[in-house]
């Protein structure tokens, strides 16, 4: 057995000199040096670097969101009377404070993750407070729209999709990505985060323009010797006035309701369409809360071509999915998109999709009396079907486009002196021999001054208002395209 014990010994200490890279000797200062055997597979000698950092990184994690926050600030401070303005004013409203806050919460830490992995100043996450209120239906009366309040424009150069199935706008991970990039592109644009924010909201043109006109004249180009508007001279005080409230709420008597430092939603995969009324019922949560985690969408249902996933409260996503599992699949849709093969009154589009037309208007919002145009995208019922999933192109370009429906109404109108029928056809812009049959005259007819003429003018079908007049401007061309196509027949054959 003694015997055993050895040999099993110097097997170990065999293998263990297999294993070795090479051997290991030490320098003049017993520094410990590797030397490679020059055989393929052997580690090379590790160099040791040491790093020299500003400060020592914190171990323990924040206690709360606004810690990490304050941890993240990396902008310069802004100390001016306007600042101090703002300060009051936001110290002075504690409910509206109160109000951004509480939105805030569902959105704040997922923009602080993004900036920290970006390396961006945290600062930047208190933005929205200032462009929205972090409400995401916030829109302007310029028509910018969401958290971060995006131009239509400027929406399409972030590639952030708008059409009438959702806006990306209002996305809330979309947009905190375009807002970002956009962000770190102005910044490196102008080398300022006060500057990057200028242009955010007055526009990079304007201000590099600014920047320009000072340096012509000799001047400073910083954020506050700028001549701006005052939305924009006002812009970054509101920021820095929010961040010393965050930095210091004691010092200026604000109170900050508590925010963990964990996330509030997590992201699901949509692989069917689904209305948006089951995945709330799905994932357990009130409607209005699957809305404020998911509001892009601007319709009932969710099609996964163009939505692939949707942000649900931490605790719900796992509900979600288990209840979806245990869902007969052909009853989480009750919409789909149909493309308009023709232009059609809405009254043909809806009996071909089998709807009511007033459900069909009111679904899709349009309003009475309007054609529905060739290629546009309506939501309409699936009726009992379960057709396969819309396609992306359907989705990711759904326009609805409509025009008036012109319809004609049989007028009387009189001849002036010297009129023929051709004069008086030519007056309303309508072909003479269409004129000519309506009446059973030819077009050269003399007409003595009064005589009654029928005419078939164009009038929009929700208006209540006569045909034109004479006294009024020619009718359009189209309405002499459209004299011939709905005349009555027997006016056309003759």
């Amino acid at each position: 057995m003694k015997f055993l014990h050895v040999l099993a010994l110097g097997a170990c200490v065999w293998l263990v000199g297999c294993a070795a890279p090479g051997s290991v000797s030490t320098d003049a200062t017993g520094t410990p040096t590797a030397s490679s055997t020059g055989q393929p597979g052997v580690m090379p000698p590790v160099e040791v670097t040491e790093l020299h950092a500003p400060e020592v990184a914190a171990l323990s994690a924040p206690n709360d969101l606004w810690e990490r926050i304050r941890r993240g600030f990396a902008m310069p401070d802004l100390d001016t009377e306007l600042v101090r303005k703002q300060e009051q004013w936001y110290v002075s409203r504690p409910d509206y404070i109160g109000r951004m806050v509480e939105r805030s919460r569902l959105y704040l830490f997922h923009v602080v993750e993004e900036l920290e992995l970006r390396g961006m100043p945290t600062e930047l996450a208190l933005l929205p407070y200032i462009e929205s209120a972090f409400n995401p239906q916030a829109i302007s009366s310029a028509k910018a729209a969401g958290l971060w309040q995006f131009m239509p424009a400027t929406g399409n150069d972030f590639e952030l999709r708008q059409n009438m199935l959702r806006d990306d706008r209002r996305d809330v991970l979309a947009s905190t990505r375009a807002a970002l990039d956009y962000l770190q592109m102005l910044h490196d644009m102008f080398g300022d985060w006060h500057l990057a924010l200028a242009a955010y909201n007055w526009g990079q043109g304007n201000v590099g323009r600014a920047i320009e006109r000072n340096r012509t004249a000799g001047l400073p180009t910083g954020y506050v010797d700028l001549t701006m508007p005052a939305e924009t001279a006002n812009y970054v005080p509101k920021l820095q006035a929010v961040k010393n409230i965050i930095a210091r709420p004691d010092a200026l008597g604000a109170v900050l309701p508590v925010i963990g430092n964990h996330p509030f939603f997590d992201t699901v995969d949509i692989t069917r369409d689904i209305d948006v009324e089951v995945a709330a019922r799905l994932a357990e949560v009130r409607l209005e809360d699957f809305r404020a985690l998911n509001p892009s969408q601007r319709k009932p249902i969710i099609f996964a071509a163009g939505t692939p996933q949707v942000l649900l409260p931490w605790d719900n996503a796992a509900v979600f999915k288990k209840n979806l599992a245990a869902t007969d699949p052909a009853t989480i849709a009750s919409w789909t998109a149909w493309v308009a093969p023709a232009t059609l009154p809405t009254r043909e589009a809806a009996q071909r999709v089998g709807m009511d037309e007033a459900a069909l208007r009111e679904l899709n919002a349009i309003p009475r009396g309007m054609l529905i145009r060739k290629g546009s995208t309506l939501l309409v019922a699936r009726n009992g079907h379960t057709p396969a999933a819309v396609a992306s192109q359907v989705v990711d370009n759904a326009q609805l486009s409509v025009a008036p429906e012109v319809v004609l109404r049989r007028t009387t109108v009189r001849a002036q002196k010297g009129d023929t029928i051709a004069r008086l056809a030519a007056r309303y812009d309508l072909p003479a021999a269409t004129v000519a049959g309506w009446n059973k005259a030819s077009a050269n007819t003399p007409l003595r001054a009064g005589r009654g003429v029928v005419v078939y003018l164009p009038v929009r079908a929700s208006s209540t208002a006569r045909a034109v007049p004479p006294a009024r401007a020619k009718a359009r061309r189209t309405g002499r395209a459209s004299a011939r196509r709905a005349a009555p027949a027997h006016a056309r054959k003759r």
